[in-house]
């Protein structure tokens, strides 16, 4: 049992490596590394000890659905564009990240991520900021967090 949830989490890993480099390179992130994360997600939550239940993950899912959706909504009429900065990849993501997280975790992430992303974009003076490498390293600090602070 203890095999099937390293191996669970190590083909997580690779789609989240999978996922950043081609945020990075492309400015989207498909869907045929996300939905296999979200699965590994639910899978993890569902039938290995974690963090919280499978309910709070589902609860957390829509959440961070409907946060990043409501903030790409947010930022389009504030630019005024038909254009928003958040991609529904990135809306995605954050669902998924919901499922791994929970609500805590993933307001934890969210701050993380938003700052690390904010520094690069700055010092970097990108435009456009690829969201998936700096969530998943939000990820990282918010399971550590999850895991000996909380």
């Amino acid at each position: 049992m203890n095999i099937i949830f390293i191996l669970l989490l190590l083909c997580a890993a690779f789609c989240a490596v999978m996922m950043s480099i081609h945020d990075w390179r492309a400015r989207i992130i498909p869907d045929v590394w996300l939905f296999p994360f979200l699965l590994i997600g639910l899978l993890v939550v569902g039938f290995f000890p974690w963090f919280f239940d499978t309910s709070e993950a589902i609860i957390a899912a829509a959440v961070g659905y409907v946060l990043s959706f409501g903030m790409g909504i947010v930022f389009e009429k504030i630019k005024k564009t038909k254009n928003s900065p958040v991609g529904l990849g990135d809306v995605k993501l954050l669902a998924a990240g919901g499922v791994w997280l929970g609500v805590t975790g993933l307001a934890i992430a969210l701050v993380v991520s938003t700052l690390l992303g904010g520094i690069w974009g700055l010092r970097a003076k990108q435009k456009f900021i690829p969201f998936a490498p700096f969530f998943f390293a939000g990820m990282i600090c918010a399971l550590i967090a999850l895991l000996f602070l909380i």
